[in-house]
């Protein structure tokens, strides 16, 4: 005899099912579902997720093993393996995605006034990929070396929560660099990213929709100082200048002043972290 609520369905009820509603509506999820629902197969997902089951066999076992508290749950379907397949190979992923979007909303507003390690009123983010090896006879799609299949994720975290507020799916071939013109900017956040990502075309294209980056420089930065600013060495600012690019392809990339620290970390021992980032100066007296 069911009592009480069980721990995934006190978590489901979070969720704003009015909104999911919305996204099904959207792209039409239920056109041809007779009994396995777009909410069934959700359910489905993120039971997978929180369980953390590896497989459609493993979340048929495990689910068919409570039968009995699935529709309590909220399940009105039968689960099966080859179910949850045509579901995944048939309805619209973008369903799931705008709905990530809506509880990626949510969590952000919650974690707003979060504090962080440093004294900043705007959104921070950072960005960056990680590879994903994959046997080469099973993703021949997937390429990455002659004998190695991979793909690369690429993740733009809000770190007032941490949250994952945008994910892109690629070949191992993509290079980082080339996300920056997938990558959404909000106007006044930071972007934190890793020297691959340095090409200045990209970035003053963030710098134009009015956002900032930092990012570490590479050894073989060319570029001239204009002035220095006063700089804190308590906190192991070394250099504090506004430089200019000098050579012809990173001038015309990005023709205005950048802002270059030189800051020695803990962990460092020798003159080896530049950092950039775009600011608005005002003209010179």
């Amino acid at each position: 005899m069911h009592s009480g609520k069980t721990v995934i369905k006190q978590l489901l009820e979070y969720l704003p099912r009015y909104e999911f509603n919305l996204c099904v509506n959207r792209y039409r999820g239920e056109h041809w579902a007779k009994k396995f629902s777009t909410y069934d197969q959700f359910l489905c997902l993120a039971y997978a997720q929180i369980a953390g089951r590896e497989s459609l066999r493993d979340i048929e076992t495990c689910l068919n093993s409570h039968k009995e508290k699935l529709y309590h749950i909220g399940f009105r379907g039968d689960v099966s393996r080859t179910t949850l397949a045509d579901a995944n190979e048939r309805r619209d992923w973008r369903i799931f995605q705008d709905f990530g979007q809506v509880l990626i909303g949510s969590a952000q507003r919650l974690y707003q006034s979060e504090s962080i390690a440093i004294e900043l009123k705007q959104t921070l983010y950072a960005f960056d990929s990680t590879t994903i090896d994959l046997c080469l006879s099973l993703f021949p799609w997937a390429e990455f070396r002659k004998a190695k299949a991979a793909v690369k994720i690429h993740t733009l975290i809000d770190l007032r929560g941490p949250i994952p507020t945008w994910i892109a799916i690629t070949t191992g071939k993509v290079h980082d660099v080339r996300m920056l013109d997938e990558m959404p900017v909000t106007k006044d956040a930071f972007y934190a990213m890793d020297k691959g990502y340095i090409d200045f075309a990209r970035l003053y294209a963030i710098h134009q929709q009015g956002a900032f980056f930092v990012i570490r420089a590479k050894d073989n930065l060319k570029c001239k100082r204009l002035y220095s600013q006063p700089k804190n060495k308590a906190a192991g600012i070394r250099a504090d200048h506004v430089i200019t690019l000098i050579t012809q392809k990173s001038k015309k990339g990005y023709p205005e002043r950048l802002r270059r620290v030189s800051l020695l970390t803990k962990s460092e021992t020798n003159d080896s972290c530049f950092s950039l980032t775009t600011l608005k100066y005002p003209q010179r007296r």
